[in-house]
């Protein structure tokens, strides 16, 4: 049992409880040219993000089929509302209200886990 209780106590298990947001935003362009413009402005974007206070990540890339995504991860929910109402996230508004039916989503991430888990569910199974 005591071997159990250090394990939950390192790697990603850490993590757990932090209550992390990711903001995910994904945008359909129309073209390829679009898609690059939407590139482009979310890159400026983010190498200022990531140097605000609590921004875990952030980075933007472009699918195969043209879809541009973006996404912010932070320490807190606190964090989050203080980027939100900032004004380097009106220039994310700015650039999601450009394009057509945009997706935006917050995920409120309340519990990370690492190989502990597969370690406690692999040897649940074999019980």
């Amino acid at each position: 049992m005591r071997e159990k209780r250090l394990l939950t106590s390192v790697g990603t298990a850490g993590a757990m409880g932090r209550g992390m947001v990711r903001l995910t935003v994904a945008l359909n362009a129309t073209s390829v040219r679009c898609a690059q413009d939407f590139l482009d402005a979310f890159r400026f974007l983010v190498l200022r993000t990531r140097l605000e206070s609590g921004c875990l990540a952030c980075s933007t890339w472009t699918e195969p089929d043209a879809t541009v995504r973006y996404v912010e991860e932070w320490l807190t929910e606190t964090d989050m509302r203080r980027r939100v109402q900032s004004e380097g996230f009106t220039a994310v508004l700015s650039i999601v209200e450009a394009a057509r039916d945009p997706r935006v989503q917050f995920d409120f991430v309340t519990t990370t886990r690492g190989l502990d888990y597969v370690e406690e569910v692999r040897n649940d199974a074999l019980i």
